[in-house]
């Protein structure tokens, strides 16, 4: 069990590290977008890889994994997991690891000159985490009643 202090500490380190990973999630695809209109193994591919990978290793993904850490320390702190709309908020944080997981693979077609998809494609994508931040923002801070 956290002290008081010790959960808002928790907190405000698991709320930096969702910044910080919705960042990474919004500026992924926009890279994307931009990498598609240079041609494969050109030196500006070259920069768009280096800016993309170090963007994945370095941020989104520690603070998505210090996210999940931090976010599940707090829900078993004070049972979380009794409360409906939760459940809900669990499953948009799962929504943005599944879209994390595939823009990783996307990252990784680039990364092997091996990309297909438009910039349309890239513009639309970039629309599910900012959809999933919505969702999670608002489950969080309005706590919905669902089932009762």
């Amino acid at each position: 069990m956290l002290t008081a202090d010790g959960y808002l500490w928790v907190k405000a380190v698991h709320v930096i590290a969702i910044i910080s990973w919705m960042a990474g999630m919004l500026y992924l695809p926009r890279l994307f977008v931009y990498h598609c209109t240079v041609d494969p193994g050109s030196e500006a591919s070259a920069t768009f890889k280096v800016m993309e990978r170090r963007l994945v290793k370095a941020i989104m993904t520690p603070a998505m994994i210090l996210a999940w850490v931090l976010g599940l320390v707090m829900a078993l702190d004070v049972n979380l997991f009794a409360q409906h709309w939760f459940h809900a908020k669990l499953l948009a944080v799962v929504g943005m690891t599944v879209a994390h997981v595939f823009l990783m693979r996307c990252k990784t077609a680039f990364a092997e000159d091996r990309n297909t998809r438009s910039q349309k494609f890239y513009r639309v994508i970039n629309e599910v985490p900012t959809l999933l931040m919505i969702a999670i923002v608002i489950l969080v801070i309005l706590k919905p009643a669902f089932g009762h």
